[in-house]
Formats: structure tokens, C-alpha cells, sequence
């Protein structure tokens, strides 16, 4: 048997060195300890949020809702994590789980000690999903199976949690000391629709978002999309001053323009290529003084990414329409629109 020492290293940004020393952080004899192979873990917070809510809401009348939206995603965007989940597979067959390890974190780091036989393993970790009611971790037990599991609905809330998943192959060798460095990358991502009410009251409009993916492979790195996409109720957002109000939805990517699952560290990463056609939409109902419901889909055509927050702004009509000046947006609006079979969110 090694001694397999894994450091928990949360951090925004760049590695953060830790002196590493004895066999853990329990109090152990330290005489008896083993060749260690060790590893650091690091959750990678790579977003733009900062720089979307600094661009989009830069006047001085956004100072309250970019506040409010700051102080939300502020629970999803984070460089802590509650809860991780170890899994080590075998590399060879069905690459079936050899090991399992589940901790409770609540910290920036910590430390814990497995004793491993020297392998070759495929290692996945999940951080941050027993507090995420509408995701979970499925089919687990075989490495390429395992599976971050929506929750399976035509109408679903947003996720409460920002989700970090790593992989990472690692051979454990007999009599030789080994460091790992282990980096969680977030899996999901948030939009905000921001609405300019001009004085309308706009406790009649309600907002949903769709067009996203439904599960995330973690040894693929790759997401599972509906042939039908599921409708998200957004999250509403109300400053206590100023007229702009926010709809948001955390949620998995929507499709890519095109596939890819390279990972750049910066903010260079979240520059993508609009396609042809819209590949997630927000979706707005006003319910006007008649009685009647104005029905507004905002396509955009640009792709939503794991770690990304993106803004749109629009403005309150006096018919209940949203109207948007943004070219990756388009616009379609049914007036007196009537709650049909297929979209039924219960406005």
C-alpha cells in the first residue's frame, strides 16, 4: 500500500504553493510514513463576470442592479467548495471505480490521506453538488459513465450552485515520492436578462431561459443535450432603486458554434463566433391591463460557456414587448399571445 495524500487547494487564478509534510494533517506518527504521493487540488475559478457586469453595466444609473447581480452570482461564481466527491477507476475493462472518497470541505482548503496499492488510475472529482438539488452524480461507479444528471423536466428552476469537475490519470509508483496537480474547472455557467421597466410595473412580466444542456460527461468533458430543451425559471432580481430589474438563470453551456474541449485559462476564452441561428433564447410574458399577454423570444446567437456570465440588456414597451439594440441578438414578438400545449410555464 502508498500512503496517497490529497491536499485541497482552492484558489481563483494562478497555483498557490503548499509546503507539504507528513503523511496528513491528522495527528499520525510520523516515523511510520510511507513514500507519498501527493495531490494538490486546485478549483480554477476561470469567468468573466467581473469584466461582463463591469462592460454591460457601466453607467452610473447601473450602479444598484450591477450590486445586486454582483451579490447574487456571488454564491455561484466562487472559489469555495462545500463538498467534493473522489472517484479512482481502473484503466483497463469497463474501467470500473476502484476507490471512493466523499468529504465535507466548507473551506479554501483541506487535507486527507487514502491509502491507494500502486496502479495506474483514472481520477475524477465533483465539487459543490449536495447543496444543488437539480443535479446530481450519476452512474459513478464506471469512469466514463459518470455522468453530472440534471434533473429531467420540461419546466426546471436554475441551479443553486456553481459545479467543478476535474480528471486527471495518475500512476501511483512503488518507493518513489509523486506530486499530482489536480484542477476543477466550473461546469456550468449563468445569464441575466436586465430590463429597463421605464416605469412600468413589471410585476406583470415573468422571463425564462432554454437552449441549454441536460447532463456533462466528466471524463469526455463533454455535455448532453435534449432533444427538447427543458424551459428554466429565472430568479428575480430587484434593487431598491433605480428602474432596471434582472431575470437570471444558472444553468449547464447551450451548443457550441463549434466543438471544442480545450481549455484557456483566461478571459480570452469566453471570445466566441456567433452562428447562424440563435442557440439558446431568453423567453418574457406581459401581462398587460387588458388582460392580454405579450410574448417576447430573445434569440442569441452567440454560445454560452461553462464558467461564462453573459448580460443582456433590453427595455419595457409600453405593449408589453422587450426591445433589445444588440446585433447577437434577434427579437420575435407575439402580441396577445395564447398559452399553448407546448410551452406551458404557467404565467
Amino acid at each position: 500500500m502508498k500512503l496517497l495524500q490529497i491536499i485541497g487547494r482552492l484558489t481563483v487564478g494562478g497555483v498557490l504553493a503548499m509546503p507539504l509534510s507528513g503523511c496528513s494533517m491528522i495527528d499520525e506518527d510520523l516515523d511510520k510514513c510511507d513514500e507519498q504521493a501527493r495531490l494538490g487540488y486546485e478549483l480554477r475559478l476561470v469567468t468573466n463576470m467581473s469584466t461582463e457586469i463591469e462592460t454591460e453595466l457601466s453607467a452610473s444609473t447601473d450602479i444598484d442592479i450591477s450590486n445586486t447581480l454582483r451579490q447574487y452570482l456571488s454564491a455561484i461564481f466562487t472559489d469555495h467548495a462545500h463538498d467534493v466527491d473522489l472517484s479512482f477507476y481502473d484503466t483497463k475493462g469497463d474501467s470500473l471505480r476502484l476507490y471512493h472518497d466523499e468529504h465535507i470541505m466548507d473551506a479554501s482548503q483541506a487535507s486527507y490521506a487514502l491509502n491507494l496499492p500502486k496502479r495506474q488510475y483514472m481520477h475524477l472529482a465533483a465539487a459543490n453538488i449536495i447543496d444543488n438539488e437539480l443535479v446530481d452524480l450519476a452512474d459513478d461507479e464506471w469512469c466514463h459513465k459518470s455522468l453530472l444528471r440534471q434533473v429531467s423536466s420540461d419546466t426546471i428552476p436554475s441551479h443553486t450552485t456553481g459545479l467543478f469537475t476535474a480528471r486527471q490519470s495518475m500512476d501511483i509508483l512503488e518507493g518513489v515520492d509523486q506530486q499530482f496537480n489536480v484542477h476543477l474547472y466550473m461546469a456550468n455557467c449563468a445569464a441575466a436578462l436586465v430590463v429597463d421597466t421605464q416605469g412600468h410595473d413589471a410585476g406583470h412580466l415573468k422571463v425564462f431561459s432554454t437552449g441549454f444542456a441536460t447532463g456533462y460527461s466528466i471524463c469526455d468533458s463533454l455535455y448532453h443535450y435534449a432533444a427538447v430543451a427543458p424551459i428554466v425559471r429565472t430568479t428575480v432580481l430587484t434593487p431598491d432603486k433605480g428602474s432596471k430589474m434582472a431575470f437570471c438563470s444558472v444553468t449547464f453551456p447551450s451548443q457550441r458554434t463549434v466543438a471544442s474541449r480545450t481549455v484557456i485559462e483566461d478571459a480570452d476564452r469566453f471570445k466566441t463566433v456567433p452562428g447562424q441561428r440563435p442557440l439558446w433564447s431568453f423567453r418574457a410574458y406581459f401581462t398587460n391591463a387588458d388582460g392580454t399577454v405579450t410574448e417576447t423570444i430573445l434569440g442569441i446567437n452567440e454560445p454560452l460557456l461553462p464558467g461564462e456570465l453573459k448580460i443582456i440588456q433590453v427595455k419595457l414597451a409600453d405593449d408589453g414587448s422587450l426591445t433589445s439594440e444588440s446585433p447577437e441578438v434577434s427579437v420575435s414578438v407575439t402580441l396577445d399571445w395564447k398559452q399553448g400545449t407546448i410551452f406551458t410555464p404557467g404565467i
